[in-house]
């Protein structure tokens, strides 16, 4: 199934621009009988809202030294991230096609070789302390630029991710803002049989954050959490409730879709549910 670049590519409506995302998402697994659509599907709607209501970018100008930085840290789930640059014209929309090829830039993983994308991931629990770094910065050089950094709930196992958020609050890191796609599972079971993160709200407020818990598929409680009044001198974590392969319904909630990449079958009763929707 060839990606190409259609008259309805570059929606404006948010509702719109996230359908576009996971069409374009799962055509990017299809065509490369890749894995992680499930964790992919699951921040669709954090992207979307992001990257079409909240942050300040310019596609033509991607290094722009006074944009936000948005730090993806859970680098698997690439592909909603490489469909959402596209669809916002850091590149065209049929590099995607691309995507897990041999000496293509589109990685499997994050590469920081494609326009938009501040660093490669993989390893987890890397990008908050590489956040917690970027907003110290800028903090020191009194510029106003945002740091938003995204983490997947089963990378909270990583030590290094609580050495960050220890130092935060620390260094009143206010222009650090954390999303948790708490989508419950990861990639051996159900997170809270794996390592129990609950009660998760309670252990960052204990470490002195800022906490919003929120629907992460709601669009207007991501928008109403990206921009609630700061708390001077105290970052801001957002923990959005998510379900892993949202929009298709025979991939919700469903630890099989971590890797399982869809068949023909699958892949166009997916489309049509996407299309319904």
């Amino acid at each position: 199934m060839k990606i190409k670049e259609r008259i309805d590519d570059h929606p404006q409506k948010t509702e719109d621009f996230a359908k576009s995302i996971r069409k374009l998402t799962l055509q990017m697994v299809f065509n490369a009988k890749a894995s992680h659509i499930g964790g992919a599907l699951s921040m669709v709607d954090i992207l979307a809202v992001l990257y079409n209501e909240i942050l300040s970018l310019d596609p033509s100008n991607p290094s722009n030294p006074a944009r936000d930085r948005f730090l993806l840290s859970k680098g698997h789930a690439c592909t909603s991230l490489y469909a959402t640059l596209a669809l916002k014209q850091f590149f065209p929309i049929e590099d995607l096609n691309t995507y897990s090829k041999n000496d293509s830039i589109y990685l499997s993983h994050t590469s920081h070789y494609v326009s938009g994308i501040e660093i490669s991931a993989g390893s987890l629990g890397h990008a908050l302390p590489v956040s917690c770094g970027l907003a110290l910065a800028a903090k020191r050089k009194h510029e106003l630029w945002q740091v938003y950094c995204l983490i997947s709930d089963g990378e909270l196992d990583e030590g290094s991710n609580w050495e960050s958020i220890l130092f935060a609050p620390q260094h009143k890191l206010d222009n650090l803002n954390v999303i948790v796609d708490y989508n419950k599972i990861q990639s051996l079971g159900n997170t809270n049989d794996v390592i129990a993160l609950e009660p998760l709200q309670l252990k960052f407020k204990a470490f002195n954050w800022d906490v919003i818990e929120i629907d992460g598929h709601n669009h207007a409680e991501i928008f109403n959490a990206f921009t609630r009044e700061k708390i001077e001198g105290v970052p801001r974590v957002i923990i959005a409730n998510t379900i892993k392969g949202k929009g298709i319904s025979f991939m919700e909630n469903n630890l099989l879709w971590h890797y399982k990449s869809p068949s023909e079958e699958q892949y166009n009763e997916a489309i049509k549910e996407l299309e319904i929707r």
